[in-house]
């Protein structure tokens, strides 16, 4: 009887690893190329053993294209949109469900209607803005068109919707005032959402490429992602994969770094519940 009850256990976690290798397998080939030569990187069969040069090509990644500040500007700009996105958002859901405005109702359907307009529509409407602002090829306008997040509206506002309005009143009658309930009470029950939202925020801003190549013509202002394709076009012209994989390689660290910190935040903060 318990080798029936334990069969699905086995063929479900057998299942997992697979996909989980389907899934991780292009990591895993870039990570292993990105230490090899270039005689082992064309080889075939693949070559899938850790190659000498992985030294040698990470110090090339890193030193070569301007990479570090290249890094360094998209670590700029996706910390503070995630600030400013997670702040801008934590505020506009505590007025949605606290405060009482004319209008209240179809101003947050606007805000949710926004999330059907698909941001390559609004590309020849804010670059005519940041021109007429003067902040072309400026890392302001990377970061300042998309503070508002209505996404993060939506999920703060949900989340302060479950919590019991009963709070609000007993700190109501205690006298404390809005932004002593925002900082006191709503922000220490809120920490999973905010950690949620603030991975959310930071990988999406990381991975930007369209609006950047528009905006930014300076190359030393440049994103990472903007420049990684420049740089795996010049390997592909001058055979020089090893750095090329190498820099795509520490390009994913942030993004994966802030994943592992915040992991556990994005995984509750979606449990919207009533208990919580």
């Amino acid at each position: 009887m318990t080798s029936y009850s334990t069969r699905p256990k086995v063929l479900s976690h057998l299942a997992l690893i697979l996909v989980c290798l389907i899934v991780g397998f292009p990591l895993i080939f870039t990570i292993v190329k990105s230490t090899q030569s270039v005689s082992q990187i064309m080889a075939y069969p693949p070559d899938f053993t850790i190659g000498n040069d992985i030294l040698q090509n990470y110090r090339d990644a890193i030193t070569g294209n301007n990479f570090a500040q290249l890094l360094g500007n998209t670590l700029l700009v996706a910390g503070a949109g995630m600030l400013g996105k997670t702040v801008l958002s934590l505020l506009a859901g505590t007025a949605f469900v606290y405060f009482r405005f004319p209008l209240r109702g179809p101003l947050f359907i606007f805000v949710l209607l926004t999330l059907l307009m698909p941001t390559d529509i609004l590309v020849v409407a804010l670059f005519r803005l940041m021109f007429d602002l003067h902040w072309s090829n400026q890392l302001q306008a990377l970061i300042v068109p998309f503070l508002a997040s209505a996404t993060g509206t939506l999920l703060f506002r949900q989340h302060f919707s479950n919590i019991p309005s009963e709070l609000a009143d007993a700190a109501q009658i205690d006298g404390a005032g809005a932004p002593h309930f925002l900082f006191r009470i709503l922000v220490p029950m809120s920490w999973n959402v905010i950690g949620a939202l603030a991975m959310i925020q930071f990988v999406g801003v990381w991975n930007q490429y369209l609006w950047p190549l528009l905006i930014i013509n300076d190359n030393s202002r440049q994103m990472i992602q903007v420049a990684l394709k420049g740089i795996t076009s010049d390997a592909a012209l001058l055979n020089e994969w090893g750095p090329a994989l190498a820099a795509t390689v520490v390009a994913s660290l942030p993004p994966l770094i802030i994943f592992l910190l915040l992991q556990e935040s994005f995984l509750r903060g979606f449990t919207l519940t009533r208990e919580k």
